[in-house]
């Protein structure tokens, strides 16, 4: 079955982004250039163009020096297996800007804290009362200057004011899960989930998403002997990252991936 005239379109174009003919900061014919090319109508030509859009190969920049331009596309691979490892010497933040940087990337964070009441979900997945108080921590994670995730970690009030760094709205040195351990509140088990969707309204905002980028959402709920004590919700942009995970022997899959060697 023959494609629609725009597919065609933006499939031409896509190879040639894929093949390095058209590079990162070019920018793709103009509509009127497009139209008189491949003789269709200019709503056409802003369907080829608006599905590169959402695929986050290109994007449109206002102005008279605008257009449509070839996007730099930055994947960074996150290792769930690596993440939040209490017998690590690293805290989960200095792992995640090594890993960034081991890539090859600049890392940057933002940090916030609030103090919100519990929905029914997340008041369940703590075991505690409904509109229980709880922390918000906060991490807006940047590479090379793009934001690229974003991680909300909830804990229960009690556990805050048993835990007082928990209070800080900066980074906690040791990170979070380290501090919890050695204030008595070893997490032993993590049940994750993962879950593709599209972004909230807040979450295109805090992202820069364009339109019809999908995120990467990982839940993790921590527990310990006693309780679940934090559920961490991790936003990845779905077209700046990607998720490995090695299960099994770390060392026979290195011997054929050194890249995914231990640090």
């Amino acid at each position: 079955m023959k494609q629609p005239k725009y597919r065609q379109i933006a499939s031409e174009l896509r190879g040639q982004i894929v093949s390095g003919a058209l590079r990162e900061g070019d920018r793709l014919p103009t509509e009127p250039q497009l139209q008189e090319h491949y003789g269709v109508s200019r709503n056409t030509v802003r369907d080829a163009t608006a599905q590169l859009v959402h695929e986050g190969l290109v994007q449109r920049m206002p102005g008279r020096g605008g257009g449509v331009i070839v996007r730099r596309k930055i994947t960074l691979t996150f290792h769930a297996h690596r993440a939040e490892m209490p017998a690590e010497p690293m805290a989960e933040t200095d792992e995640w800007r090594s890993e960034v940087v081991t890539q090859g990337y600049e890392a940057t964070q933002k940090f916030s804290l609030t103090i919100q009441a519990l929905t029914p979900d997340l008041a369940e997945r703590l075991h505690v009362e409904p509109d229980s108080a709880a922390v918000l921590r906060r991490c807006i994670r940047y590479v090379n200057g793009q934001p690229s995730s974003l991680q909300d970690s909830y804990y229960p009030m009690d556990l805050a004011e048993d835990v007082r760094e928990l209070l800080s709205p900066k980074d906690i040195p040791q990170g979070t899960t380290r501090l919890l351990a050695e204030r008595g509140h070893q997490q032993t088990a993590y049940y994750d989930e993962y879950v593709s969707r599209m972004p909230t309204p807040e979450e295109t905002s805090l992202l820069g998403l364009q339109p019809g980028t999908t995120i990467l959402l990982h839940i993790r709920t921590g527990y310990t002997e006693q309780r679940p004590v934090r559920v961490s919700f991790n936003v990845f942009a779905g077209d700046r990252n990607q998720i490995v995970a090695v299960q099994g022997d770390v060392r026979l899959i290195a011997r054929f991936r050194p890249e995914e060697s231990s640090k």
